[in-house]
């Protein structure tokens, strides 16, 4: 204990577990089945024309400050490497990773009911609004939108990038392989995982 200038006893500053906590982590009754259920509904009801990561990032790293951004972007490459609708696996991976299993269902059950049952009531009223103007002008704004948020994404991906030459080595190819070579994205995804996880156990080994 040490000792003031006028003599008293002046106490060390001690850490508490909340101050060592990190801070991206939820509070442990912050996040609930419902909780995530009604966040996840809501963004699969309101963003229009897609880029649904974009709006998950925003969601639960940026607003909500419920994981890192790090902690988020391996969500997504493993929900982009899984078989099956993307935006479908990230609901499922941000849901277990918050809340176990409970937050993988209500995530899953959130992003997907909620937007079916609204786009079944409404397909007569679209198919009605289909050969006016202003639909296709709407739509095509929309899907705009949607471009940016995903190249956003991207770009936030990308400089996450180690600096080195091989991961950008693999990130050109797999686009080359996708966009311009139209090699099938099963094959593609395969052999770029391959190729980066074998270069990574490589390097690990090879370090003291």
């Amino acid at each position: 204990m040490a000792k003031g200038i006028h003599g008293q006893d002046v106490s060390d500053p001690v850490s508490t577990p909340e101050d060592d906590a990190p801070h991206h982590a939820p509070p442990p009754r912050e996040v609930t089945s419902l909780g995530l259920f009604l966040i996840f509904a809501r963004i699969g009801l309101t963003s229009f024309g897609g880029g649904l990561s974009g709006w998950f990032m925003r969601e639960f790293v940026h607003d909500r400050h419920w994981m890192s951004e790090d902690e988020f972007l391996n969500g997504l490459a493993l929900s982009q490497a899984l078989p099956g609708v993307n935006v479908k696996n990230l609901a499922i991976w941000i849901g277990y990773r918050l809340l176990g299993w409970r937050g993988a269902v209500a995530g899953f059950c959130g992003i997907i009911f909620p937007a079916a049952v609204v786009i079944i009531l409404l397909g007569a009223f679209f198919s009605a609004i289909a050969s006016f103007p202003l639909t296709h002008i709407a739509l095509a704004g929309a899907a705009a939108g949607a471009i940016g948020l995903s190249l956003s994404m991207a770009i936030t991906a990308a400089r996450r990038l180690p600096r080195r030459v091989f991961p950008y080595l693999v990130l050109l190819a797999t686009f080359a392989a996708a966009a311009v070579f139209r090699v099938s994205l099963v094959w593609t995804v395969l052999i770029a995982g391959a190729l980066s996880v074998g270069y990574e156990y490589v390097r690990e080994a090879r370090q003291p």
